[in-house]
């Protein structure tokens, strides 16, 4: 099986910095795509930003130019660095990898950390 450890959560006032992370182990031949996605109470979960195996990134609208995300391809680990967040960045921000793993390429999901942006 694949394990997705995340970290990094907490409460953080607005204009200040978090950084999350989330490290991928098991059985892993591979992997593509890793990434966060994140889900507010009441809203549908939407993408926050994903990094290729190639170094390809995506942003959400809403936080490009303040999150940036990165992968130590070594360690199989992708962060997400948290500037000048806003309180409507408040929501649980789950780890996204996608692996070839078991002769398929696979999608999995971290249980989530919760990240609430108050002062």
């Amino acid at each position: 099986q694949v394990q997705l450890v995340e970290s990094g959560g907490g409460l953080v006032q607005p204009g200040g910095s978090l950084r999350l992370s989330c490290t991928a182990s098991g059985s892993i031949t591979s992997i593509s795509v890793m990434g966060w996605y994140r889900q507010a109470p009441g809203k549908q979960r939407e993408l926050v930003a994903t990094m290729t195996s190639g170094g390809t990134t995506r942003y959400a609208d809403s936080v490009a130019g303040r999150f940036t995300i990165s992968r130590d391809y070594a360690k199989n680990t992708v962060y997400l660095q948290m500037n000048s967040p806003k309180p409507e960045d408040t929501a649980v921000y789950h780890c996204y990898v996608n692996v070839f793993f078991a002769g398929a390429w696979r999608n999995y999901w971290g249980q989530g950390t919760q990240v609430t942006v108050s002062s």
